[in-house]
C-alpha cells in the first residue's frame, strides 16, 4: 500500500522540478496543475497573503522572474511528515540567478545573486492546498548594497546545506530515529523556557547542542558557530530586548515534525514578545509587542543538534514597529 508521506514527497518533487528549470511562459499553468484552485499562500512581507495559483504567480513569482529571468530554485533540504493529521512538506534552499531588473525597489546588480528560503507545503490528495513561503529578502538587499538598517551581529554569507549532504529525504525514515530527533528538539525548546528562572545558563544548551554547532540565521541577524557564538551574537541580545518572549508547541504551530535526523517547524506566527530592552537589531525599547513569523530546520547528529537553519520575516518585524524598510532603502539607493 502506498505511503502517504512518500506520495506527498513525490507530488512536491513536481513543484521542485517546475521551479528548478523555471520557465516563465509555463510556470503559471504548472502552478494551476500542482495547486488547488483555492490554495492559501502566505508570503514574506511585503508580498502578503494570496489565494489561488493565479495570484501566487502574479504576486510572488512573476515579479521575481522579471527581476531574475534565469531564476533557479535549489533545495538542499526536503522532508515530510504529519501534524494535526495533515501532511506537510518542509524544505530549505535558495533561489539564484542574475539580478537584471529591480524587484521591490531593490536595485539590480547585473550579477549572480542568492536568496535563501524556508518553505512549507500542505498536501491533500494530489494537490498543494497551503503554502508558507518565507524568503530572505534582506539577503538580496545586502548583495545589492541596499540594506538600510543596522548591520548583523553575526556573519552574513551564503548559507550552506547540510554537512552530511543528505537533506533530500525522498523515502520514509525510520520511525525510531524520527522520534528521537523530535524528542531532542522538544527537550531543547523546553529548556529555552527556563530563561526566566536563571538566565541563559538555566537553558543548559550544552545538553542539546553539539560543541561545533552552526546556527544559520536570517540576513540582518547573521549566522554563528558554537554555543558561545549563538549566545553572543543572537540569543543574549534577543532576550535582553525581549525577556518576555513566549511560544509553544500548541495548535498555533502550523507544522512541527521529524523526518529521520531532521526536525522542522513552521509557525506563522511562532512567538510573541514585547520590546522592553535594548540590544537587538538597534531597535529602541518602545514596549511594543511583536509577533514573529519564524521557520526552523534542525539536523541531529549522535544525539545532539549540529545545524539549525532559521528564517524570521524581519521586514515584517520592522513593519510592526512602524518602519518601512523598503521605503527607507530608497533614500539609500537614489
Amino acid at each position: 500500500m502506498p505511503n502517504p508521506i512518500s506520495q506527498g514527497k513525490a507530488r512536491y518533487a513536481e513543484f521542485r522540478s517546475a521551479l528548478y528549470d523555471c520557465d516563465a511562459a509555463n510556470l503559471s499553468a504548472q502552478l494551476k496543475q500542482l495547486c488547488s484552485a483555492d490554495c492559501a499562500a502566505r508570503l514574506s512581507h511585503p508580498l502578503g497573503d494570496v489565494v489561488g495559483p493565479g495570484d501566487l504567480f502574479a504576486v510572488g513569482y512573476a515579479p521575481l522572474l522579471k527581476a531574475i529571468p534565469d531564476l533557479e530554485r535549489r533545495d538542499y533540504i526536503m522532508v515530510g511528515g504529519h501534524q494535526h493529521e495533515e501532511l506537510w512538506i518542509g524544505c530549505g534552499g535558495y533561489y539564484t540567478g542574475v539580478f537584471e531588473n529591480a524587484w521591490l525597489g531593490i536595485p539590480a546588480t547585473g550579477q549572480l545573486v542568492t536568496m535563501r528560503y524556508i518553505e512549507f507545503f500542505r498536501i491533500e490528495g494530489d494537490r498543494i492546498v497551503e503554502l508558507k513561503l518565507l524568503w530572505d529578502i534582506p539577503e538580496l538587499m545586502m548583495q545589492a548594497n541596499a540594506w538600510p538598517m543596522a548591520p548583523s551581529l553575526g556573519v552574513d554569507f551564503h548559507v550552506p546545506g547540510p554537512a552530511t549532504q543528505d537533506g533530500i529525504v525522498s523515502g520514509v525514515s525510520d520511525e525510531e530515529t524520527s522520534a528521537k530527533s523530535l524528542a531532542l528538539v522538544e527537550a531543547m525548546v523546553d529548556g529555552l523556557s527556563r530563561y526566566a528562572e536563571g538566565g541563559a545558563a538555566a537553558m543548559q544548551l550544552e545538553n542539546y547542542w553539539h560543541p561545533k554547532m552552526n546556527w544559520y540565521g536570517p540576513a540582518g541577524i547573521g549566522s554563528n558557530r558554537r554555543i558561545s557564538g549563538f549566545r553572543k551574537y543572537h540569543q543574549i541580545p534577543f532576550l535582553k530586548a525581549m525577556p518576555n518572549r513566549s511560544g509553544g508547541k500548541d495548535n498555533s504551530w502550523d507544522c512541527y515534525f521529524a523526518d529521520g535526523d531532521y526536525v522542522v517547524f513552521c509557525g506563522w506566527p511562532a512567538m510573541k514578545a514585547t520590546v522592553s530592552g535594548d540590544g537587538w537589531m538597534g531597535i529602541a525599547p518602545a514596549n511594543q509587542e511583536l509577533h514573529f513569523a519564524s521557520l526552523d530546520i534542525w539536523r541531529c547528529e549522535n544525539g545532539l543538534l549540529r545545524e539549525n537553519w532559521v528564517l524570521i520575516d524581519l521586514l515584517d518585524v520592522w513593519n510592526q514597529l512602524g518602519v518601512d524598510v523598503l521605503e527607507r532603502m530608497q533614500e539609500l539607493v537614489k
